[in-house]
């Protein structure tokens, strides 16, 4: 009997693996498992073969706090989500993270075609629910850089960490434009100003990759395991709301919608982006979740979407008042709109049993089932779910790696905007490392949980330093002055103690106390007490910076006066370094503001481009600096090249007089 040759025992192995994978139980060849055919032949062969029951399952997003293995084979649930602060357990690993999702998605394999689920989480400034992730700044912080590439090279860090616990969607990113500093939710808009916010877009080439340049324009695009499922959000107008009240009513005609909110939509479209989030708020009156004009006539017709469009957290519920009231009717709107994916995330039976009826009653035709079915379909094809649906541990060291804080490091220097700084003759920074004694203070200095601000670890955010990893303002400061210079720490230090102790400048961090979404919205924009106590007590008595921050504009002009230098530092995240390489002259400011700095609140609503401008600080305001090593080689070159050295030194010191302070140090 003659021996059969290795190669050809190969190719018979791999061929028969092969059609294990894309034939069933029977040995029937099963066309949407080959991952050789075409991603649109795949749809169309799988929904074929779809009941009505399997396909509603696929409409349907659930929390993980109700989600189980048989829930997701018997229900055949298309999707899970983490709520904001919804994780396995306190400081979950990567690890765990893998294996709670690995869990739910072995039930959706377990289901009678096998179809995987798409898990998805709030990733919006950063990993910002899981435990020692890097936390990027916050969007308003990242439109202050002005840097398309920065961003993108955020969304692709984001994605590794991200694919690091296992997951492959992030709700992600925000492109509303804020148009009013009111509204809690501004922060995670880039700016006021649409321009900027279609730049900023980039992120998604970040989160998702770079398509290739054959690729078909307007198809959504998930290029590699490293990769995520991206979701452009909130559609449409969310920044636009009347006296910024979050969830709230966007009054404004055709032109002034399409002209100022929607053109990142048509970038994010163009760029690939899988999904597309439909906001709470409404357009002159009517409920974005149940505008049919906008959703499938302007985003699926005009704009050609072909990725599907998900419903926000129970934002069918949110149709009717009372939310819930009349749900069946709701979901009947809400999909009849264009809704393809519902964000339940509770009561999924009530939901397909509302949908099955709704359906079989003839009141929505089963075309539009099989129209929200197969964009999910594409979604999850185009991104290899269906050849790789489980997670392992291969990327769990990327979770807040080294190399991914030094980018936020970046990302925090980049985003500072310097409004003050002395005056022209004697600027107060960049501060000398070098001094017998510094006040730091403020509410601000020492709270990671402050300086993150919301959608850290919970959905409202939290106060102090022991809920994730990273570096407060102070220990920044630390860090960056000489071995010589002494430290104090008050928070809140009374005035006489400021005045006895001679301080040679003082630092003082203020701003406001983290929120997300509705318990954000404020009419006040003021700092949190003791803020405007600690800078007036302070800065009548010693040369003081004000590093504020917060998520948007707040009250300064009473202080502005006897403030020395002042920088808006937004929601920096974890990297408090970032802050203190621009305040000690390591790298130059070079923010610019995103959005207008009122002068009062009676002001609002106000952007560029008003009639009465009339700013605090105009937009785009923000005072340049070079670094400590840029001014000192120039002024050493210049002195090289001179026949005058002491009269070249005189000069530099003259026009920049801080330089003093670093050459003594």
């Amino acid at each position: 009997m003659s021996k059969v040759p290795v190669r050809i025992v190969g190719i018979l192995l791999l061929w028969m693996c092969c059609c294990v994978w894309v034939c069933n139980g029977q040995g029937e060849y099963v066309l949407y498992k080959d991952p050789k055919r075409a991603v649109l032949d795949r749809v169309v062969d799988l929904l074929g073969r779809m009941t009505l029951e399997e396909k509603i399952g696929q409409m349907v997003q659930i929390d993980r706090s109700v989600a189980t293995i048989n829930v997701m084979r018997d229900y055949f649930i298309g999707s899970v989500l983490s709520g904001g602060g919804s994780s396995p357990l306190p400081e979950a690993t990567a690890q765990n993270w893998v294996d709670m999702i690995n869990g739910y998605q072995k039930g959706a394999l377990a289901s009678r075609l096998g179809i995987p689920m798409i898990y998805g989480i709030d990733a919006v400034h950063g990993h910002n629910n899981v435990y020692n992730a890097t936390i990027f700044p916050h969007n308003i912080g990242l439109g202050a850089t002005r840097d398309p590439d920065l961003v993108k090279r955020i969304g692709a860090a984001t994605a590794v960490e991200v694919r690091a616990t296992g997951i492959p969607y992030t709700f992600a990113p925000c492109i509303a434009v804020c148009r009013d500093p009111r509204w809690g939710r501004c922060y995670e808009s880039y700016s006021e100003d649409h321009k900027v916010v279609e730049d900023m877009t980039d992120v998604i080439l970040g989160l998702q990759g770079d398509p290739p340049s054959n690729y078909n324009r307007g198809v959504p695009f998930v290029g590699g395991r490293d990769k995520v499922a991206a979701c452009a959000k909130h559609y449409v107008g969310d920044g636009g709301t009347t006296r910024g009240v979050n969830e709230n009513n966007t009054e404004t005609d055709l032109h002034g919608l399409l002209s100022i909110h929607m053109p990142a939509y048509a970038d994010a479209i163009y760029k690939g982006v899988s999904t597309v989030m439909v906001s709470y708020s409404s357009w002159n009156g009517e409920k974005m979740h149940a505008n049919t004009q906008l959703i499938t006539g302007y985003l699926k017709g005009t704009l050609r979407f072909k990725g599907f469009v998900i419903s926000d957290w129970q934002g069918v519920d949110k149709i009717s008042t009372p939310p819930h009231s009349n749900y069946k009717a709701s979901v009947g709107a809400a999909i009849q709109a264009g809704i393809d994916m519902v964000m339940v995330p509770f009561n999924f039976n009530e939901f397909i049993n509302d949908l099955m009826s709704l359906v079989k009653s003839k009141v929505i035709p089963i075309t539009r089932i099989d129209d929200a079915v197969s964009r999910i379909l594409l979604v999850k094809f185009t991104m290899g779910l269906f050849e790789n649906p489980l997670a392992d541990y291969s990327f769990s060291n990327e979770l807040g790696s080294q190399a991914h804080r030094d980018l936020a490091r970046e990302a925090v220097r980049k985003s500072l905007v310097l409004l003050k700084n002395g005056n022209r003759t004697n600027p107060m920074l960049p501060l000398p490392r070098k001094a017998s004694k510094i006040l730091v203070t403020g509410t601000h200095a020492d709270n990671l949980g402050y300086q993150c601000g919301g959608w850290t670890i919970t959905w409202q955010g939290l106060s102090g330093n022991k809920n994730t990893r990273g570096t407060t303002i102070l220990d920044a400061i630390k860090s960056s002055v000489d071995p010589s210079t002494e430290i104090v720490f008050q928070e809140n230090p009374g005035a006489e103690f400021i005045k006895s102790n001679n301080f040679s400048y003082a630092i003082i961090a203020v701003g406001e106390p983290p929120y997300a979404e509705t318990a954000g919205d404020s009419d006040k924009l003021t700092m949190m007490d003791p803020g405007p106590a600690i800078v007036t007590a302070t800065c009548q008595v010693v040369k003081c910076v004000v590093v504020v921050v917060s998520g948007r504009p707040l009250v300064m002009e009473p202080y502005v006066a006897s403030i020395e230098a002042l920088v808006a530092a937004w929601l920096p995240g974890t990297e408090g370094q970032g802050i203190t390489d621009a305040l000690f002259g390591d790298h130059g400011f070079s923010g610019k503001l995103p959005v207008t700095w009122f002068r009062n609140t009676q002001q609002l609503p106000m952007s560029y481009g008003d009639p009465n401008y009339d700013p605090l600080f105009a937009y785009g305001s923000g005072l340049e600096t070079e670094s400590v090593a840029s001014i000192v080689a120039r002024s050493t070159s210049a002195s090289a090249a001179s026949t005058m050295p002491c009269l070249v030194t005189f000069l530099s010191l003259f026009l920049f007089p801080s330089l003093s302070r670093v050459f003594r140090s």
